[in-house]
């Protein structure tokens, strides 16, 4: 069995320690590979790597640098299917899911190839013989943290960008999930110059000293909430840039007047797409009114899943046991606190708990909850398996009123026919990415994704045109060649 290396100036490097872990396959629980512990020191060595190759970098044009950017993008999507692959096995998407997942990423990578346009300088004269002009200055070294649930996208979500806008980057996989953006370093290994993109394989003890690191610049994260909030604090605490993406717990509501078929198939989707594994799944469905068949139509297409990788109806496993135990302790407590399981995607009899049985893998099937009571635990703490809570509401204000007072942020969605109920919702929502009959709301490029309340630590979102201000600096320079005609308090 392989044991990865970090990956620093473009060449592949032994961590410093001899303590591993085992990277599992979902599927089965076997080990495929095992993934490095790496030490301080090992940061040190990537980021020294990084804060080397930072000026030259830096001092490309951005057309440039932008070659360079869509040069990786024409080689990564040539290796689109061995990525796949790749995802498949240790995260374990449906093939479909991590098709999605590479060309997310692709798409980012894309969007910061036209860096030179998006990123562009202003100038104007504002006094005789007085120029101002403003251009974006590079921070430096860009440190970015990510989670095991989209191993190409989320990584993607801070790499392009970044780079774009002159910085370099280090880049801690999930130890969970690493293989995938090995490779993607392997590759753009015969494209960008040693020392702009560097990998370091590790735990918690990893993300610490990147952020802690006093030649890292800038952090990014994306995790659960209280990591993320504890990430955010402290970097802060030591004067960097950073922005924190945490958790989530998403609210569809449907109205009377939903299409009750399409609506039952993008709720099944959005809550059962990944098993659940993504922070803008849905989590709680507001039903306003009474509408048994779109209830009953709903577990009748989650009953449907199989469990697999292929086909349109597959749903793959969660990412480890300790996702099980968190997802069956989540159906199992609400069942004890009164509400009804209409769905349980742990039963003896379901196929899920026939291929965990058979594969020793980490196979859990859809579950629906009807809740009688608002205050049920599964209603508002953070479950990230597929699992869908519904509760019934009287109207669309005490549905409002239950979805504004959710300390999360990210996404929520109104499902109706009627334009003005729709605005009304999407005026009133208390989140930060919004949906239309659309149960999974992520904005594509030019628009930036990123969530509010405890859903985002900082003050950012990290893509499309908002994380063009977070990876740069505005530099704003005043020039005079001559003593103006005109005498004003600036000459």
């Amino acid at each position: 069995m392989s044991t990865l290396c970090n990956f620093v100036d473009n060449q592949a490097v032994p961590a410093s320690t001899n303590d591993t872990l085992d990277v599992t396959s979902p599927h089965t629980g076997q080990a495929i590979a095992q993934v490095p512990l790496s030490s301080s020191d090992d940061v040190d060595t990537a980021v020294a790597a990084a804060a080397k190759a930072w000026p030259a970098w830096a001092a490309l044009t951005v057309n440039a640098r932008s070659a360079k950017l869509m040069a990786l993008h024409g080689l990564l999507t040539e290796h689109t299917g061995e990525l796949v692959d790749l995802i498949v096995s240790e995260h374990g998407k449906t093939r479909a899911e991590a098709l999605g997942d590479v060309g997310k990423g692709l798409e980012t990578l894309a969007y910061a190839a036209g860096a030179g346009a998006l990123g562009a300088g202003q100038a104007t004269y504002v006094s005789g013989g007085v120029l101002c002009r403003m251009d974006r200055a590079a921070l430096g070294v860009v440190a970015s943290i990510v989670p095991f649930n989209f191993p190409f996208m989320v990584p993607f979500w801070t790499l392009p960008l970044a780079l774009a806008m002159g910085n370099t980057c280090v880049v801690k996989p999930s130890e969970k999930v690493p293989l995938t953006m090995a490779r993607v370093a392997e590759l753009a290994a015969s494209l960008l110059p040693p020392g702009v993109l560097n990998l370091v394989h590790g735990g918690g003890a990893v993300a610490q000293a990147l952020i802690d690191h006093p030649n890292v610049a800038a952090v990014t994260f994306v995790g659960s909430s209280p990591v993320a909030e504890a990430v955010h604090a402290r970097a802060t605490a030591r004067g960097k840039r950073v922005l924190a993406l945490g958790g989530a717990k998403n609210h569809l509501v449907a109205l009377p007047d939903c299409d009750l078929e399409m609506t039952a198939r993008d709720i099944v989707a959005s809550f059962a797409g990944c098993a659940g594994q993504r922070c803008m799944a849905a989590s709680v469905l507001l039903v306003v009114g009474e509408q048994p068949a779109l209830i009953a139509r709903v577990v009748e297409l989650a009953r449907a899943l199989v469990p697999g990788s292929d086909g349109p109806l597959a749903m793959g496993p969660v990412i480890d046991a300790a996702a099980v135990t968190r997802i069956e302790a989540a159906v199992r407590g609400a069942a004890e606190s009164g509400a009804e399981v209409l769905l349980d995607g742990h039963a003896p009899t379901t196929a899920f708990a026939a291929r965990q049985a058979e594969s020793g893998g980490f196979w859990v099937g859809p579950s629906v909850i009807l809740h009688r009571s608002p205050k049920d635990s599964a209603l508002h703490e953070e479950i990230f398996g597929p699992v869908l809570s519904v509760l019934h509401c009287a109207d669309a204000q005490e549905a409002l009123a239950i979805e504004n007072a959710s300390a999360f942020g990210n996404a929520a969605c109104v499902y109706t026919a009627s334009g003005a109920a729709a605005e009304f919702f999407a005026q009133r929502f208390a989140a930060a990415m919004i949906g239309v009959n659309v149960g999974v709301p992520v904005p594509r490029e030019p628009f930036s994704f990123g969530g509010c309340k405890r859903s985002r630590f900082g003050s950012s979102d990290i893509t499309g045109d908002a994380a063009i201000e977070f990876f740069s600096t505005r530099r704003k320079i005043t020039t005079k060649w001559s003593v103006p005609a005109d005498q004003t308090w600036m000459s």
